[in-house]
């Protein structure tokens, strides 16, 4: 919202072969029926129209395009020229060790690391490359390289739009600001890595003879992959951590390109000044000559609350004090305090690729902090606190004093209770839902939640002479969720069986099958009762048709925490990715060729305990 123009993914991630993908505010599927389409060319080639538009409609007017590929955030989705192309470089073969040593060498090399700057040492907590096994290597080395790929196929896609601007006769007159992330690579893979990021999500690590499954296929749209946490400490060489920890660089730290011809004419330079994301508004301000404005639409604006890096610009200021003298950093507890050179941090008390189910420490007094003279020792790797315990207390009383400034406070660093903390939302407090005809695209947070509880779904359906097939109503897709549709087989033969599917994750698929159905009217119902309370915990699904039970089956575990959150609600039709496979496969949008009067949901309360995944 606030831009001219939308095209893009929703949500904290998409699966690039088959996204969440809107055009402005309406959703749009065009991968169906497009094999090999995807989102990152498809990103691109959208991008470069709408400047060429631009430049001929208003040759004259300046115009302003945020392009954010969804890579590298999983899921790694590459295509596979381009998996072969980086996995017959065999960079990753080595292992995560050999790379970090690599990376480190070419930061030295190339000046982006100063001459201070030392390696931080590999983590206890994560396992030595060569204490694997050999089916561990031969997975994680894969893992790499599909990761490796999709970050230059999406490298490849930013020369093409950056090409694009150039052919406009628009390369130097343009500023261009490049952020290499938006935090530290990711370990939410786990230990092993996944196929489906949800089994992280839902706190179940997938075994890596199991992964083997999917080998074959990493990076296609049977994936929705991670790579193994080791990778992901190792992309953040020097620095230690990842993705998640706001209190060390690795979390947080991003490499920053800008090029504006005319007006940086250091070309190739370096510069040091601590600055951070905030600061982008004010630089593109300060470069338009843009005041921010005091009201918009009449609502008073609160002032920005970054600096311009235009200073930064002149080679005569390469080496100038930063503007940016203090920062705080939070996140789920974890945080952190930047003031004039020294960071202050406290040391994570849960490993990002676990979902922890333990109970948190006290969010104030239950951590260590540590101290750092970054201007010295730029990758954190010589922790003060014991030697200097007054720069630290006034290090964190200046924390506490910025959080309280910026509405950071209370803390909170109860990670799984975030998951499933009831909140304000379209469905809060109801427990029936009514639905007729077709309804698409209805996200998660506006959808009957079926998780952790007892619950029903009741259609009422008129079939056709001839059969009918379709699907109902479903939540979830390919990598986690339900369905209820009638199917006529892989071969397309027959009236069309009633058929309840429950996907758990990718991992296992149970079915509860019923009748062909007669032309006329119909009722179908399914009624799934949980054994007991407590996240993911099983129970018994009984199917029934005109009031006659026609199957019973169980559960031995359910989903505890998220179905897919790039997936939707769909009554009538099934988009983006299909939940079935096998003898129930179908394609997408699978359109219900009968009539649907009335669907109706019916959730019992959510049976809670102090159980975990």
């Amino acid at each position: 919202m606030g831009f001219d123009y939308f095209y893009g993914f929703v949500g904290g991630d998409a699966s690039q072969w088959q996204p969440n993908l809107f055009r402005n505010t309406t959703a749009i599927y065009p991968f169906q029926g497009n094999p090999g389409w995807n989102l990152e060319t498809a990103m691109a080639d959208e991008a470069i129209q709408y400047m060429k538009q631009l430049n001929e409609i208003a040759p004259g007017k300046p115009w302003f395009v945020y392009y954010v590929p969804g890579a590298t955030h999983a899921p790694h989705h590459p295509t596979p020229e381009w998996i072969k192309k980086i996995s017959d470089m065999h960079l990753f073969d080595e292992g995560w060790s050999k790379v970090r040593e690599k990376i480190f060498a070419n930061q030295k090399r190339l000046g982006i690391m100063p001459e201070n700057a030392t390696l931080t040492p590999w983590p206890k907590d994560l396992p030595d490359w060569d204490s694997l096994s050999w089916d561990e290597r031969k997975l994680f080395t894969r893992q790499a390289d599909i990761y490796g790929a999709y970050l230059a196929y999406a490298d490849h896609e930013i020369g093409r739009v950056i090409q694009a601007v150039d052919d406009l006769g628009q390369l130097d007159n343009t500023l261009i600001i490049y952020i290499g992330g938006d935090n530290g690579a990711s370990a939410e893979g786990m230990l092993n890595g996944t196929p489906n990021e949800f089994t992280t999500f839902n706190g179940v690590p997938v075994p890596v003879k199991d992964q083997f499954l999917w080998y074959p296929f990493w990076g296609s749209e049977r994936t929705f992959p991670h790579f193994a946490a080791g990778w992901a400490w190792a992309m953040d060489t020097p620095f230690r951590w990842v993705k998640q920890v706001p209190s060390h660089f690795g979390g947080t730290a991003q490499g920053v390109a800008m090029s504006w011809p005319g007006h940086i004419t250091d070309l190739g330079g370096i510069r040091r000044q601590f600055h951070h994301v905030i600061d982008i508004v004010p630089t593109i301000l300060a470069a338009t000559g843009i005041r921010q404005p005091d009201t918009i639409n009449g609502i008073r604006q609160v002032p920005i609350e970054g600096v311009s890096m235009t200073y930064t610009w002149d080679q005569a200021n390469a080496e100038a004090p930063t503007r940016h003298p203090t920062q705080y950093f939070e996140m789920l507890g974890n945080r952190a305090i930047y003031h004039e050179g020294w960071v202050a941090a406290t040391t994570p008390a849960t490993l990002p690729w676990e979902l922890s189910t333990a109970t948190p420490p006290d969010v104030i007094t239950g951590y260590n902090w540590e101290l750092y003279n970054v201007q010295e020792d730029p990758t954190q790797s010589n922790d003060l606190a014991t030697r200097m315990p007054d720069r630290l207390k006034q290090m964190q009383d200046l924390f506490y004093a910025e959080a309280a400034k910026y509405n950071v406070l209370p803390l909170d660093n109860s990670t799984l209770a975030r998951w499933n903390t009831p909140r304000p939302s379209l469905t809060a407090g109801r427990t029936e839902f009514t639905y007729s005809g077709e309804l698409i695209g209805t996200p998660a947070s506006a959808a009957p939640s079926i998780l952790n509880k007892s619950y029903s779904i009741t259609a009422e359906v008129e079939i056709p002479a001839g059969g009918v097939e379709g699907m109902i109503v479903t939540q979830g897709g390919r990598f986690g969720g339900y369905g209820l549709f009638l199917s006529k087989g892989e071969f397309g033969v027959g009236r069309g069986r009633v058929v309840f599917l429950y996907n758990l994750l990718d991992l296992k698929r149970t079915t509860w099958e019923g009748p062909e159905l007669e032309p006329g009217r119909h009722t179908i119902a399914f009624a799934f009762t949980a054994a007991e309370p407590g996240l993911g915990k099983g129970g018994t699904g009984v199917l029934s048709v005109d009031g006659k039970e026609v199957a019973r089956n169980s559960l031995d575990h359910t989903t505890p925490v998220t179905f897919p959150e790039d997936e939707t609600f769909d009554v009538g039709q099934d988009t983006r990715t299909p939940l079935a496979l096998l003898e129930h496969r179908y394609d997408t949008p699978f359109k219900f060729t009968g009539k649907i009067g009335r669907l109706t949901f019916k959730l019992a309360p959510e049976k809670r305990a102090e159980a975990t995944p």
